[in-house]
């Protein structure tokens, strides 16, 4: 979506930059783009090598692990020396997006899912890389390859987390990360989750270009402007003044093909949205924005980032 496609059509002029642009005006510093079959991880790399601030995992979804196809050892093979070559380029930060997804079952079966999630935990003893893990309604499975597998990797995000307090807690207990996005603040009952990580072990996300808070969302009644008047980025800009921009309506076309330079897309949900997020979380749990920022910032740089440092 940001080369301007949507669902293989071309709706407007690719603006990446501009996200980008926008990423750091409103405070994002690092962004991760994730892989999702080996395809994708080479492209994630690639575009991570292009820009300063943007970094990459290599993995396969537990959607695609039928793209192991005819001769897994060898695509595990192009998986390893892809993770070897972007760790030592500094720019693949993570294995995955990788781990069980029983709610589509349809794009590939649960067997295939769980035989692909336990060879990735392989990458991540081979590299060294915390894990980006995915968990969509796998009941006990996902605690049971975690437990099993638990040595071969150092820590990791079990992000976009829409689960329990009690599988919250099953994740706590194996030293992991929580990652909270749109889709995690729904619901009342999501809410109660969030309020339910250490602040230690949270962290923060947009999942962009999905996973928008909107207003039917538990969560919308958070989001308030106001609460963002004690932070400022980084990376300020007059084009995109913080924080008033990124909650005007008027900055986002109503439909992709009415884009127009300089402006968001309603529905496209960008990296720039996390301070909604940050507003959101802090909000939900009754703690300081800016409170809330420094700790998860402190979390991402500790687990992804340390050759980078703060």
């Amino acid at each position: 979506m940001f080369r301007g496609e949507y669902h293989g059509k071309q709706k407007h002029a690719e603006d990446l930059v501009a996200v980008l642009e926008r990423a750091k005006a409103s405070g994002v510093e690092r962004m991760m783009v994730t892989g999702g079959n080996l395809k994708e991880s080479r492209e994630a790399l690639a575009l991570a090598k292009e820009h300063d601030g943007l970094y990459s995992t290599v993995g396969v979804h537990p959607t695609r692990c039928l793209d192991f196809g005819d001769d897994p050892d060898a695509y595990y093979g192009e998986l390893l020396a892809l993770a070897q070559e972007g760790k030592r380029a500094g720019k693949v930060v993570a294995i995955g997006e990788c781990g069980l997804d029983y709610d589509r079952l349809h794009f590939c079966p649960a067997d295939v899912q769980r035989t692909y999630f336990a060879r990735q935990f392989e990458l991540a003893r081979e590299t060294g890389l915390p894990m980006f893990l995915h968990d969509r309604n796998p009941g006990m499975d996902m605690h049971e390859l975690l437990s099993k597998h638990r040595d071969a990797f150092s820590t990791g995000v079990v992000h976009s987390f829409t689960g329990t307090v009690e599988e919250v807690k099953r994740h706590l207990d194996l030293g992991l990360y929580i990652g909270i996005n749109g889709c995690s603040l729904k619901t009342e009952e999501n809410l109660e989750m969030v309020k339910a990580i250490p602040l230690d072990r949270l962290m923060l996300e947009t999942d962009a270009p999905w996973c928008d808070i909107r207003p039917t969302h538990a969560s919308a009644a958070f989001v308030k402007e106001a609460a963002a008047a004690g932070l400022a980025p980084a990376s300020p800009s007059d084009a995109y003044p913080f924080p008033g921009y990124f909650f005007a309506e008027a900055n986002s076309a109503k439909k992709p093909e009415r884009h127009q330079v300089g402006k968001m897309v309603k529905g496209r949900n960008e990296p720039c949205a996390m301070i909604k997020v940050l507003l959101a979380v802090a909000a939900v749990r009754g703690e300081d924005p800016a409170t809330v920022a420094g700790a998860v910032w402190d979390n991402a740089t500790r687990v992804f980032y340390p050759h980078v440092g703060a």
